[in-house]
């Protein structure tokens, strides 16, 4: 199975396959992913709520990555194993499948692929689907962590490496507010802009290797060597982890915290502008 599959691929294989929701919205958008999911859903498919799969501080950043044991008995009681043949999907603007992929594989799942424009695509092509909650299935998810695959603020600080960032071109260069409170706009010093919605075309599939490499030099990142992705959140800079797997390159790290984390602290240095 290819990281990424295409709609009428799923649909081939749906027997074999078990597909999963990973919608998520900002608050602002007044969307539900869960309630989304009941109504409308591939067949056979889990709900991964990233909001609510978490490790959470009162005064900390929102939807850090959660311990090994409490993502596998999260993904027990969804009822997704950790051997099973998994796909990926949003239906999101945010691209919150790329999200749902990095936690899974990060913590021991071997087979996990994203479904190439997600169910945005499924629907256009009017292909089934079904409604309420997923089946019970009886799983286990004996989770690992790869702890190399993540870096703290103290580590970005330190000089953890070459930095991208998948937010907005206004969000990075301070022009736009920061949606969260107290938080600092601008950027990490030395850090270079890829948008994360640059990396797809307008129905949601993902651009062609060569486009990606074209977005990463046209930002002046080398799209071969090893970075570091950060975004608002931690959730869309997984985007840019795997546009790097497309085309080979597969030394990247996640800064989980990102500029929720680092802009929120008043003892970081930050810098407005272009890079």
């Amino acid at each position: 199975m290819d990281d990424l599959v295409s709609t009428q691929w799923l649909a081939d294989h749906l027997d074999d396959i078990v597909p999963v929701d990973c919608s998520w919205f900002m608050p602002s958008s007044g969307r539900d992913g869960r309630a989304e999911f009941a109504a409308s859903h591939i067949p056979g498919a889990r709900f991964l709520d990233i909001e609510e799969v978490a490790s959470y501080d009162e005064n900390g950043p929102p939807h850090m990555l959660p311990t090994p044991v409490g993502f596998g008995s999260a993904m027990e009681k969804i009822g997704l194993g950790k051997d099973d043949a998994i796909v990926v999907y949003d239906n999101s603007p945010l691209r919150t499948a790329a999200r749902g992929w990095f936690m899974l594989r990060h913590f021991g799942a071997e087979r996990v692929a994203i479904l190439d424009g997600g169910f945005q695509k499924w629907m256009t092509e009017g292909r089934a689907t079904e409604s309420g909650e997923a089946k019970a299935r009886d799983v286990r998810f004996e989770a690992s962590e790869k702890p190399d695959e993540v870096v703290t603020l103290a580590q970005v600080l330190a000089g953890a490496g070459p930095l991208v960032d998948a937010r907005g071109k206004g969000r990075f260069e301070g022009t736009e507010a920061d949606p969260r409170p107290n938080v600092a706009g601008g950027h990490i010093p030395g850090s270079r802009n890829v948008p994360f919605a640059s990396l797809y075309n307008e129905d949601g599939t993902f651009k062609s290797e060569a486009e990606i490499r074209r977005l990463f030099a046209a930002a002046g990142a080398d799209p071969e060597a090893p970075f570091v992705a950060t975004c608002g959140s931690g959730v869309t800079a997984n985007s840019l982890i795997f546009a790097a797997r497309r085309i080979g390159n597969r030394e990247t790290r996640l800064y989980d915290g990102s500029w929720s984390e680092y802009g929120a602290d008043p003892k970081t240095p930050k810098r407005t502008g272009p890079a």
